[in-house]
């Protein structure tokens, strides 16, 4: 494949072209002169030079002409095409080709580039996007070495065959700010512009020496292909940037196209009308998970999204709070949970139910203006206290605004909210950011949890998260625990609190009430537990010294069965059961 990147396909014609277009030009534009020049050369020969006039405009009108053209298909800065000429030359590709072509087109955006911008001026950072696109063409060139000692773009074409490398020369264009993008005519194959990707990201992560600083650049890229994934050129650029955002979203450098992440396809565009219409009917509903300390106290509840969409089943909270997230709709969501959360608050509390109950944050929500009163007003519409309420957030809020992130979450503290750390482990976790976080606790995550019994690796890593957060004076919740050998690892390793499917599953609103009743100070009496009119006829009583004879045995068969930890956290309600027997049965009668 000859990937000379000298520009746009859609430039003005340069070199031959351009002469026998300029020759064309002027003969049409002298047409008209012809006869009088005849004349002029038969009966005036000396005045022949004064043809030169008319044809010198002729020649500059070409010119501006020319240059106006290229102007309008050309970055100013970089001097390469800009997203006009990236369309014309897509719909070229398209067009000259057969069904059988593909073309493929890699979208980049350089992370936190605003910032840099911000700190560095614009006149160095237009210097850092003149470099970025000469290292893109340098990457793209035939010949061109791997970057930071990885695979060069020749690497990536060289498992394609022939027919698959394509004749056409790659265009590399920039989109406008931080944005750039390659179009890749012949080039079909995911995998392999997965490949080039990373190569360019690669390209782009060595060290730039800029104004006595040395720099190091990280960049996120979407990758789309025709006819795969989209039908005409607009398309093939929209759905690249939706792959592009994914990417930054998840930190993960490049991602494919996949419709389920497009916000603007039939089945989403649907989906987020029906979860509009959800929240103001209120469909969607919370569940709430609890979250025990070994010795069986509850420490508190989660709250979980879950939604039943009509005739369609449930949806799950990733595939539509993914949507809201990316159509503008979560702030809306957020204030739904939030008012939802608090409003149960209340009614637990107005039954001497006292917990604290977790939501979860997006960290647009937090960068939000205006967010922490948002939250105080919900907490003071309802009458809860804000010790009550407790948000759970992402350290990634810090990669995107640190400085108003922090702002924010600071006075949340001020009101008293109670700040989580989740998914610890999962991003880009680090000492620094967590002693800049003010929360008081962190979670471990399922991924790590749910395989440290079989994987030592990740039995390592929840041992280091738990000493960590201990040494900066924070609790430890561990998610994701579904079996007793599980919980038994935990608790030898100083874990303060579990949740999952062993504790209990996602509750809805009614029955995390029952569950907290059973589980607030110990076993309920059985009229809280249902009305009169529902409960059986009554057994015949028992002898008081039988009772507490098998209250004393059950409670002895239980601690005996059950491992240490396990008996904590049950021994309670029993003891409580053996007591309240105890205090019934007379003493027995001075036989002296």
């Amino acid at each position: 494949m000859d990937r000379t990147t000298g520009g746009a396909p859609t430039r003005p014609p340069q070199g031959v072209a351009g002469a026998v277009l300029l020759l064309g030009v002027l003969l049409a534009g002298a047409a008209p002169l012809i006869p009088l020049a005849v004349l002029v050369y038969r009966y005036e020969p000396e005045l022949l030079p004064l043809f030169a006039v008319p044809l010198a405009v002729l020649v500059a009108a070409w010119r501006i002409a020319r240059d106006r053209a290229r102007d309008q298909l050309t970055d100013p800065l970089t001097d390469l095409p800009n997203r006009q000429a990236l369309l014309l030359a897509t719909q070229e590709a398209i067009a000259d080709h057969g069904d059988n072509y593909s073309v493929g087109l890699i979208l980049l955006d350089l992370d936190r580039f605003r910032s840099l911008n911000d700190t560095l001026g614009h006149t160095a950072g237009d210097r850092l996007l003149v470099h970025i696109a000469r290292r893109l063409h340098r990457a793209l060139r035939p010949g061109a070495p791997s970057g930071l000692g990885g695979e060069s773009v020749d690497d990536a074409f060289a498992a394609l065959s022939p027919p698959e490398r394509g004749t056409s020369r790659p265009v590399v264009a920039r989109m406008g700010g931080d944005e750039f993008a390659v179009l890749m005519p012949g080039i079909g194959c995911p995998d392999t512009l997965e490949r080039v990707a990373k190569t360019l990201i690669a390209e782009l992560a060595a060290p730039i020496r800029l104004d006595g600083l040395l720099l190091v650049l990280e960049a996120s890229a979407g990758v789309c292909v025709y006819p795969e994934h989209a039908q005409d050129a607009e398309s093939l650029l929209r759905r690249a940037d939706v792959a592009m955002g994914h990417a930054q979203r998840g930190r993960s450098g490049v991602e494919c196209y996949d419709e389920t992440q497009d916000a603007d396809t039939p089945y989403r565009i649907g989906l987020l009308g029906d979860l509009r219409r959800a929240l103001e009917t209120r469909e969607v509903q919370l569940h709430y998970q609890p979250k025990v300390a070994f010795d069986g106290r509850v420490v508190g509840l989660e709250a979980l999204l879950r939604w039943e969409r009509p005739g369609q089943g449930r949806v799950s909270p990733d595939e539509f709070v993914g949507l809201a997230e990316s159509s503008g709709l979560m702030p809306r969501l957020t204030d739904y949970v939030l008012e939802s959360a608090v409003g149960q608050l209340a009614l637990w509390r107005g039954q001497g139910l006292q917990v604290q109950v977790a939501v979860n944050v997006s960290p647009r929500d937090v960068l939000n203006p205006g967010f922490a009163q948002r939250v105080a007003g919900h907490l003071v519409r309802h009458g809860v206290p804000a010790h009550a309420l407790q948000l759970e957030i992402t350290e990634r809020l810090l990669l995107d605004d640190s400085r108003l992130a922090a702002e924010t979450l600071a006075e949340l503290r001020e009101y008293g909210v109670g700040m989580s750390l989740d998914d610890f482990g999962t991003g880009y976790s680090s000492l620094v950011r967590l002693r800049s976080l003010p929360v008081g606790e962190l979670k471990i995550d399922r991924s790590f949890v749910s395989r440290m019994v079989a994987d030592d690796h990740d039995a390592a890593v929840v041992r280091c998260s738990v000493e960590l957060a201990h040494s900066l004076g924070l609790t430890v919740v561990a998610e994701g625990v579904e079996d007793d050998e599980t919980w038994e690892r935990l608790h030898s390793m100083g874990v303060d609190a579990v949740q999952g499917w062993l504790v209990s599953a996602a509750l809805p609103a009614e029955q995390a009430t029952a569950w907290l009743r059973v589980h607030r100070t110990g076993a309920p009496p059985v009229e809280r537990m249902a009305s009169p009119a529902a409960l059986p006829a009554p057994l015949p009583a028992l002898p008081p010294q039988l009772g507490a004879g098998l209250a004393s045995g059950l409670a002895a068969g239980l601690s005996s069965a059950l491992p240490p930890s396990r008996w904590q956290q049950v021994g309670q309600p029993v003891q409580a059961v053996q007591a309240e027997i105890a205090a019934a049965v007379p003493p027995p009668a001075n036989r002296a």
